[in-house]
């Protein structure tokens, strides 16, 4: 009786604008990829029916449909432990969303659903900077807010009801800043995109010296720091209190998980010339003492969403193999 092994996996990124899909072998090759925009598929019914005709499209052109073993997706409030993207803010679709159960129907293989932080970590873990470590934390800072995820002991940590990590949603400011959440004062709304444009605006309104903020056109993380780079003292002092604030977060989370490393990444990883000295000298006066100057800060360099589809791609290698194809 011959045995027929299964050698790729299909792994996906659903994003805010864009999914993306790829083949990917054992050794963690991408061997194809497409994408579409997510913005094409108001209705998740219709969105599940294009992303499994991609699935299949996709392995089809690329080895046979009988080469793919299983399949895993990344999207953002993707619960692993329910296969459902459950109430996300920033996507079209509202609710709970049995996605692993509306893709297993359509193209008969099992699927792993998690959310794109656990895709990132898992990426990072087994391709990236987490590569050869055992306790370490992702932290994605980015345009829509602020997400983490934790490894310990080789494995990843996803509390009772696969809602581990959420340290954007830890309040930090009492009656601070409303979140979209619908809480005051979480971590996300002082150190997101948003977040360094309201404390540029708060700085502006505060001080009355001249400035280059004062004159953008748009008041963007990256225009603020570009006048940084001009000596700007209203551009300095918003990365100064947002650095501080992200330092006192991550310095909670160190303290509490003692990781070897906390890695950063996500479109305000560019930002990190001016964010991370005063984020790092806030971390080391905040963390507890007898860890202080032994967790590592670290800026990512992998693509995002490379390393998510590749992520998302250890998620399908995990999952249990089904098929109704199966002989």
């Amino acid at each position: 009786m011959s045995i027929n092994v299964k050698k790729r996996v299909i792994g996906v990124d659903i994003d805010v604008t864009e999914t993306t899909v790829a083949v990917v072998d054992l050794r963690g090759e991408i061997i194809a990829k497409s994408s579409f925009p997510t913005t094409d598929y108001p209705n998740v019914n219709n969105f599940g029916e294009a992303l499994s005709q991609e699935i299949i499209r996709l392995a089809e052109q690329n080895g046979g449909y009988e080469t793919i073993r299983s399949v895993g997706v990344s999207s953002h409030s993707g619960n692993y432990m329910t296969g459902c993207i459950e109430n996300a803010g920033n996507l079209p679709w509202k609710g709970v969303i049995p996605l692993s159960a509306m893709l297993r129907d359509r193209i008969g293989l099992a699927v792993a659903v998690g959310n794109d932080l656990h895709a990132a970590a898992l990426g990072e873990y087994a391709f990236g900077s987490a590569h050869g470590m055992q306790n370490f934390v992702v932290v994605s800072l980015g345009r829509v807010g602020m997400g983490c995820f934790i490894f310990s002991n080789g494995q990843p940590y996803l509390g009772t009801d696969g809602f581990a990590g959420e340290l954007g949603h830890c309040c930090m400011v009492e009656n601070g800043r409303h979140c979209n959440c619908g809480r005051y004062g979480c971590l996300e709304e002082y150190v997101s995109e948003r977040g360094i444009i309201q404390t540029a605006r708060e700085v502006i309104a505060e001080r009355s010296e001249p400035s280059l903020l004062r004159d953008l056109p748009e008041l963007t993380p990256m225009a603020v720091g570009a006048c940084c780079d001009q000596g700007d003292t209203l551009a300095i002092e918003t990365y100064r209190r947002t650095g501080q604030m992200l330092g006192l977060g991550l310095a909670f989370c160190a303290t509490i998980m003692n990781p070897e490393a906390i890695i950063l990444t996500g479109s305000l990883t560019s930002t990190s010339r001016w964010l991370i000295p005063s984020a790092q000298e806030s971390f080391e006066e905040h963390v507890f003492h007898n860890i202080r100057n032994r967790v590592k800060l670290v800026i990512s360099n992998f693509d995002i969403r490379e390393r998510n589809v590749l992520g998302a791609s250890v998620m399908a290698w995990d999952e249990k193999e089904y098929s109704l194809f199966k002989e």
